[in-house]
C-alpha cells in the first residue's frame, strides 16, 4: 500500500473519531433585527440641525420667517460629513424639516422651502447634497421630519395634515438614497392646536419605502428615545422594552432611562444631546469641553445605547472651528483610552465551557460572532485573567452577543490584592448588553475575576476590556493632571 493510500485512509479514520462541535445555545426572546443590529454597532452618530432658526437666532421658529433669510454662502455638505467621519461617527442625521415648517429640499407639497430662498438661486437642495456625500464617504443618512409643522394651514386638520406629512415622508424616502434612520419626536408647544399622528401608518409606509431604515420615536418601534436631552443613560438599561407601555410624547423618562427587564420588544435607547447648549447654532455659544464629551460617551454608548451629537452647521453653512476642535480632542482622546486593551497582555480561563468554541478565549477578540458560553446548570459564571506583572487599570468594559438576547442583570469585579492576597470587590454593575464601560478608583492587581451573578439564561460574554484612563475625574491621582495637559502628553509618548 502506498503512503499516499496510507495518508488518505488515516484522514479517514480521524475524521470518523472527531468530535461534532456543540451547537449554540438557544438565543433568548425578544431579540434584534438586523437593521437594529447594525445601528447598535455603529455607536454614535451626528445630529445636523439646521434651517431658518440658524440665521434667526431661534431654537423653535415661528414658521412665519420669510425664506429669504435662508442663504448659507458657503455650504458644504462633504465638510459636514467628513468631519462626522474623521470624528468615529458612524451616520449623520439631519433636521430636513423642523417645527417651522420650513424644508431643506424643494419639497412639491409646500412653497416655504429652499426653494423660495436666494441660496443656490432657489435651485439648491440640502438633502441631496447631504445625500451625495454621505454616499460617497460611506457613512449612514437618517432624515428628521417634524410631525409638528407652524408653517402649514392644513396643521390642526387631522386627515388633511397627516395626507400631507406622509406625501412629504414619501418625498423624502424615494428621492435620496437609502435611508437609515427616520427620525420622530412629539414635539409640539403648549396651546398648539389638537391634531392626531397616525403614527401606526407612518411607521408601516417608512418601512415599506425604507426596510433598512430604524425609526426613533418615544416609543420605538425600532429605537427609543432615553427620555432626556443630557445624552445620559440609566446605569440600568435594557434593550427590553414593552412598547404597549410608552406613547409619544407622553412616555414615562425612568422607563425609557432603564428599560425593561421583562420587557416582550427588542428596542434599544438613543441618547441624544448637544456638542451647544441650544440645538441650532448661535453665535454667543460655545461648544462643551471635550471632558464633558467624555463623560456623555461613557453614560451613553458605555450604558448600552447609541450616543447622537448634535453638531449645527453655522449662518455659512459650515461646521464651526471651535466644534471641530473639541471633536478632533474627543477622538484622540477617546482613542487613546481604549485602543490599549490590557487584558490583551493577561491569560484568560474560565469557570466552566460549554465546548470547544465557546472557550474564554474568544472575550480577547472583538465582535459579536464569538463569545464565551459557560456549561449549562452551573451554580458559578466566572471569567479570570491574570498577568504576570501587576497592571493599573480604572476602567472595565464588558460586551454581550446582543443577536442571542440580553441576558445579564447583575455581575461584579473582583481583583487579588497585591500584598494581602485576598480578592477584594472593584466595581458591581447591573445590565450589559452591547456595551457597558464601569469607571472607578484606580487599581493595581495580578488577577482579575468577573463575576456573573444573575442573568436571564446562562450567560453569554463577547468582549472584555480592561483600560487606565487618565483623563477622567475618577481615574486621576493626587496630582490631578488637567485633561488637556494630560492629553498632550499621551499624544507625544504615541509619536515618539
Amino acid at each position: 500500500m502506498s503512503l499516499l493510500t496510507l495518508l488518505f485512509f488515516s484522514s479517514l479514520l480521524s475524521l470518523s473519531k472527531s468530535t461534532p462541535l456543540k451547537p449554540h445555545p438557544l438565543p433568548i426572546l425578544p431579540l434584534p433585527s438586523s437593521q437594529q443590529l447594525q445601528w447598535q454597532l455603529g455607536s454614535m452618530s451626528m445630529f445636523l440641525h439646521f434651517g431658518p432658526n440658524t440665521f434667526t437666532d431661534s431654537e423653535w421658529g415661528t414658521g412665519k420667517a420669510d425664506p429669504s433669510v435662508f442663504n448659507p454662502a458657503h455650504l458644504n455638505a462633504t465638510q459636514w460629513v467628513q468631519i462626522a467621519k474623521d470624528s468615529g461617527f458612524s451616520r449623520v442625521i439631519l433636521t430636513a424639516k423642523h417645527h417651522d415648517g420650513f424644508c431643506l429640499w424643494p419639497s412639491v407639497y409646500t412653497d416655504y422651502s429652499v426653494k423660495s430662498s436666494p441660496w443656490r438661486n432657489g435651485t439648491g437642495d440640502v438633502v441631496a447634497e447631504l445625500a451625495s456625500a454621505a454616499a460617497e464617504a460611506g457613512i449612514g443618512l437618517g432624515l428628521y421630519l417634524s410631525p409638528w409643522d407652524r408653517h402649514d394651514g392644513a396643521y390642526g386638520k387631522t386627515l388633511e395634515y397627516n395626507e400631507f406629512y406622509l406625501s412629504q415622508m414619501t418625498e423624502l424616502l424615494t428621492k435620496y438614497g437609502e435611508i437609515k434612520e427616520v427620525w420622530l419626536d412629539g414635539a409640539k408647544g403648549e396651546g398648539e392646536k389638537d391634531m392626531e399622528y397616525y403614527f401606526t401608518t407612518w411607521f408601516s409606509l417608512i418601512h415599506q419605502l425604507q426596510p433598512g431604515a430604524v425609526i426613533f420615536s418615544d416609543a420605538g418601534p425600532d429605537v427609543r428615545w432615553i427620555g432626556d436631552e443630557a445624552g445620559v443613560a440609566g446605569s440600568t438599561c435594557w434593550s427590553l422594552f414593552n412598547r404597549t407601555n410608552a406613547k409619544i410624547g407622553d412616555t414615562d423618562p425612568l422607563y425609557s432611562q432603564q428599560g425593561d427587564g421583562f420587557g416582550q420588544d427588542w428596542v434599544p435607547a438613543e441618547c441624544d444631546v448637544s456638542i451647544r447648549p441650544g440645538w441650532f447654532w448661535h453665535a454667543l455659544e460655545s461648544p462643551k469641553p471635550v471632558a464633558k464629551l467624555l463623560d456623555i460617551y461613557y453614560n451613553s454608548v458605555g450604558r448600552n445605547c447609541l450616543f447622537l451629537l448634535n453638531v449645527p452647521p453655522n449662518s455659512s453653512g459650515l461646521i464651526s472651528e471651535q466644534d471641530i476642535k473639541v471633536l478632533k480632542e474627543f477622538r484622540e482622546l477617546k482613542n487613546s483610552i481604549f485602543a490599549n486593551n490590557l487584558a490583551l497582555k493577561g491569560f484568560i480561563n474560565s469557570s466552566s465551557v460549554r465546548g470547544g468554541q465557546f472557550g474564554a478565549e474568544n472575550v480577547l477578540e472583538e465582535g459579536l460572532d464569538k463569545y464565551w458560553a459557560p456549561e449549562e446548570k452551573q451554580k458559578e459564571w466566572e471569567l479570570y485573567l491574570e498577568f504576570r506583572d501587576p497592571v493599573s487599570f480604572n476602567v472595565l468594559e464588558v460586551q454581550e452577543p446582543i443577536q442571542m438576547g440580553q441576558r445579564v442583570a447583575s455581575y461584579h469585579l473582583e481583583m487579588r490584592n497585591v500584598e494581602s492576597g485576598k480578592w477584594e470587590r472593584v466595581v458591581r454593575g447591573t445590565t450589559v448588553g452591547f456595551k457597558r464601560l464601569l469607571r472607578f478608583p484606580r487599581c493595581e492587581s495580578r488577577s482579575l475575576k468577573l463575576v456573573v451573578e444573575k442573568a436571564r439564561a446562562d450567560p453569554l460574554i463577547s468582549y472584555i476590556g480592561i483600560y487606565m484612563d487618565k483623563f477622567s475625574d475618577s481615574g486621576r491621582n493626587s496630582s490631578k493632571i488637567t485633561i488637556t495637559r494630560a492629553l498632550q502628553e499621551e499624544l507625544v509618548l504615541n509619536d515618539s
